[in-house]
């Protein structure tokens, strides 16, 4: 009998056993499909945010070796453009290494780690029980898009429109100084490119964009990536991996009883950027402490934590993304965020961590939407005319 068991150790699940030994529990069991390293298809972006969230759970030295980012310049639907220092720099640090280190660091504080494929998942009125042989006072699901743990709680998985689909690869970095670059599609809005230099050559680039009902192949993909990145060659890019990544605009229940869910299991993923390792990392380590301090009400003290740490928020990414399905909406950002950096600097904390819309933010960017036609309504993507 384990105290608690966390299924999958990617951000969420080692930020959930560091929570739960740093909350008192004596056993923690981390269980995973694979062998550390491991790849992982993502961004790679790592945001100030995230770090204070290790630095809370007592992890130094996650982006130890990789150069800070001080910068992200981001490109509008409509072609403007806004570059500016971010508030705290960010770092590229490939899953592999990142993963990685934060088992290690969860393993360090006690946590045992064990290759398993959970299959089935048996929840008794005074514990869970996994594939027949491991027991939980407590589980935390963090099995990312595809969790086990969520399809046993009876959730399916996000519908379209709350669901996107990204491609990443790598490939020699773009020249010029080094910042975080994020360029928006006009053409089957929303979508974006990025290209995150890692500091040793190369930078992470990929495309994604939000599932509308049909299916995206691989070849529709990569064309969209050297359009929006006309620097990147297609030739040169290695190590491709698609992923789903599904929104928090279609969120489930936190949990049921001993059993919870974090970080992409919980569709965890910022609607507006497509961030999901601050998230991960902080519903993680909530979800830990939750299943270790009360193990048969783990969910309902989860949810409440949650919702103190990061219920307004979700609110008002929510809005901003529902906003941002106008692509002149996003325009009046980019436009917005260049004449005032207070506005640049609650976009980037709305986008990266845990920020929200106040009322100047909102008055700058309405000051960039032009005036809408006197006769008739424009389309929801077509921006209005003077």
């Amino acid at each position: 009998m384990w105290d608690v068991v966390v299924v999958g150790a990617g951000p969420a699940g080692a930020a959930a056993a560091l929570g739960a030994r740093r909350a008192g529990a004596a056993r923690v069991l981390l269980l995973d499909r694979y062998d550390f390293p491991r790849d992982k298809a993502c961004g790679d972006g790592i945001a100030a945010h995230a770090l204070d969230v290790l630095a809370e759970l007592g992890v130094t030295g996650a982006v130890d070796g990789y150069p800070p980012l001080p910068a992200l310049r981001l490109v509008g639907p409509g072609g403007g453009s806004v570059a500016r220092t971010l508030p705290r720099p960010a770092y590229t640090v490939p899953r592999q290494v990142f993963d990685a280190r934060l088992v290690a660091a969860a393993v360090a504080a006690g946590a045992e780690l064990r290759r398993h494929t959970v299959r089935r998942v048996e929840i008794a009125p005074d514990r869970v029980v996994l594939d027949g042989e491991l027991s939980a006072r407590a589980l935390v699901g963090a099995d990312g898009a595809g969790s086990v743990v969520r399809r046993a709680l009876g959730f399916p998985v996000n519908p379209d429109r709350h669901l996107a689909l990204a491609i990443r690869g790598y490939a020699p970095a773009p020249p010029g100084p080094p910042e975080q670059l994020i360029v928006t599609s006009a053409t089957r809005w929303p979508a974006y490119a990025w290209a995150f230099p890692i500091g040793d050559g190369r930078a992470n680039v990929g495309y994604g964009e939000v599932l509308r009902g049909e299916p995206l192949t691989r070849a529709h993909l990569l064309a969209r990536t050297a359009a929006l990145l006309p620097g990147v060659e297609p030739a040169t890019v290695t190590d491709l991996r698609a992923h789903h990544l599904p929104l928090s605009t279609h969120r489930p229940a936190p949990g049921r009883g001993r059993v919870v869910l974090a970080g992409d299991a919980l569709s965890l993923i910022n609607p507006f950027t497509g961030e999901g390792i601050f998230y991960a990392l902080r519903s993680g380590a909530l979800a830990g402490a939750a299943a270790a301090g009360n193990p048969a009400e783990a969910a309902s003290g989860y949810a409440a934590a949650l919702r103190a740490r990061l219920g307004t928020h979700l609110r008002h990414s929510s809005a901003a993304a529902w906003l941002a399905r106008r692509r002149w909406v996003v325009d009046a950002v980019v436009g917005a965020a260049g004449r005032d950096e207070r506005v640049y600097r609650t976009v980037v904390e709305l986008g990266l961590g845990d920020g929200r819309l106040d009322v100047r933010t909102l008055a700058a960017i309405a000051a960039d939407v032009p005036r809408p036609r006197r006769s008739g309504s424009p389309s929801a993507d077509t921006p209005p005319r003077h």
